[in-house]
């Protein structure tokens, strides 16, 4: 009965009296779209649902649109890519969870770091994470370039422009040499950057600029760790949105690693550094070649 309601099957006519049995054949294919193929997701119920439903939901008064908080990072240096994210997860004004988990393990040599609305992460995530493993499969056990990776969730946000997708997605690991070491960003709006260092959601900015500052491709792993942990840290003092824990994690040549897991309560002797105005556009990423 849960999974009927958390579904839609019960608002479904059949559900309710109608036992016409060939319209209720049509009406579960259509209602189970989505969990036969999952890269066919339901549209609104009405013509040019882009334009439409933003009419619609400003007459009903509805509010479709929250806003959305978090901190991940990513840089590549001599040592190889650092991944980094806070765990809150809000919406608008509330704290929903401080234990979020931002950094998804999507393959042996593939990480990914997620912003936005955590419905929509969380889903083209799985969907990836099935993609990492099918590869593996028909290709004896070789893990999915992280290029392919990329263009995979670049064409699955093209197809849903302007559907209310919210995602700024981090994708990190090694492609076969010669290329070596990839981050990639991706995003709802059909953008799909490559480059050396990138943060994500409300409180980028502040951790840019100790990333601006600190940054430096020859840098060993230890002064890799802390720069990550000082630029999270700043950002968290600086943006209500963003708290929880601090999630460092290493990749290599080799794969990743979990380098920390820590209380960002344990990090409040390090002072806030760069503090960025607060008018600054608090949801873009930066990339810097």
């Amino acid at each position: 009965m849960a999974l009927e309601k958390i579904c839609g099957f019960n608002n479904l006519p059949f559900m309710k009296g109608d036992l016409n049995m060939e319209y209720a054949d049509v009406a579960i294919k259509m209602a189970k779209t989505n969990l036969n193929d999952p890269y066919t997701l339901l549209a609104p119920p009405f013509d040019n649902p882009v334009v439409s439903l933003n009419k619609i939901l400003a007459e009903k008064k509805i509010q479709l649109n929250l806003t959305h908080g978090t901190t991940t990072l990513g840089f590549k240096y001599r040592g190889g890519i650092i991944l980094c994210a806070d765990s809150r997860a809000t919406v608008n004004d509330t704290i929903a969870t401080e234990n979020s988990k931002k950094i998804v393990e999507l393959d042996k040599c593939l990480l990914g770091t997620i912003a936005g609305c955590a419905g929509d992460c969380v889903h083209w995530h799985r969907e990836l994470t099935s993609e990492c493993r099918l590869y593996r499969l028909q290709n004896g056990d070789k893990n999915i370039p992280v290029t392919t990776a990329s263009k995979f969730m670049h064409n699955v946000v093209n197809r849903f422009l302007g559907m209310g997708l919210s995602m700024g997605l981090i994708l990190a690991g090694y492609d076969p040499q010669p290329d070596g070491a990839k981050l990639i960003y991706v995003n709802h709006e059909g953008d799909r950057i490559e480059g050396n260092l990138f943060a994500v959601g409300s409180g980028s900015s502040y951790a840019l600029g100790v990333l601006d500052h600190g940054y430096n491709w020859e840098m060993c792993d230890e002064e890799a760790f802390d720069l990550a942990r000082r630029a999270l840290y700043n950002a968290i003092s600086s943006d209500p949105c963003s708290g929880g824990c601090i999630q460092l994690y290493h990749i290599t040549e080799d794969g990743w690693k979990i380098v920390a897991t820590e209380d960002c309560q344990q990090f409040t002797n390090i002072q806030p550094e760069f503090v960025v105005p607060m008018d600054v556009d608090d949801d873009v990423s930066m990339p810097i070649d």
